[in-house]
């Protein structure tokens, strides 16, 4: 047999999506389970029923397979809702947020990502250049919506205005553990609805 086809061959998933979505299911599951450390692409390869060379054909190690799985879940799991008003987008889409980041298996994975660039530079700065920039897309969504329909004033800063409304969230989740349900985002969406609007005019 031809060694390419010996690649493409060489375990009963092939290249095929559900290997690539079994690699990073497991990815999920070992890192929410062991931690940063105790992920292996051994590991992963066993957990997704493939071969470690095909992992390694597909990523160049684990936390290549790691923010990989953890970028796809959120994008799956976080999408800023639509709902043609900013009093309705904004509540929901931080109440969305929070219970991400604190009750769901993507969460425990984005803290154990978040621990690990604290001890590896590298892998932080990497981390930050594969998540940040979309998440800060969608943080904005429901701000940069509102302008458009001319809810808000075309000239707020929607990159400092979002980061101060998700701050917060992040603070609770990855500091002190306080709690961050609804009531919660519900009073910093109200906040920033009043502060913003009856500061200006509006």
């Amino acid at each position: 047999m031809a060694d390419t086809e010996r690649r493409h061959h060489g375990n009963r998933h092939g290249r095929s999506e559900a290997a690539r979505r079994a690699v990073l299911q497991a990815a999920d599951d070992l890192l929410a389970e062991k931690g940063f450390a105790g992920v292996t692409m051994e590991g992963i390869a066993a957990r997704a029923g493939v071969a470690k060379q095909t992992v390694y054909r597909w990523w160049s190690g684990k936390t290549a397979v790691l923010v990989d799985a953890f970028v796809e879940d959120l994008a799956e799991e976080l999408t800023p809702p639509d709902h043609g008003r900013l009093a309705l987008d904004l509540p929901a889409y931080l109440a969305q947020l929070a219970h991400v980041l604190s009750a769901t298996d993507t969460g425990a994975v984005f803290k154990a990502l978040i621990a690990q660039a604290q001890h590896d530079p590298a892998f932080g700065a990497g981390f930050r250049a594969r998540y940040l920039d979309e998440q800060r897309r969608r943080d904005r969504l429901p701000l940069e919506r509102a302008v458009a329909r001319g809810e808000l004033p075309a000239g707020i800063d929607v990159a400092a205005e979002s980061d101060r409304l998700v701050g917060p969230l992040y603070y609770r989740v990855l500091v002190t553990d306080e709690p961050v349900g609804r009531d919660y985002t519900d009073r910093l969406a109200h906040d920033f609805l009043d502060r913003v609007l009856n500061q200006r005019g509006w």
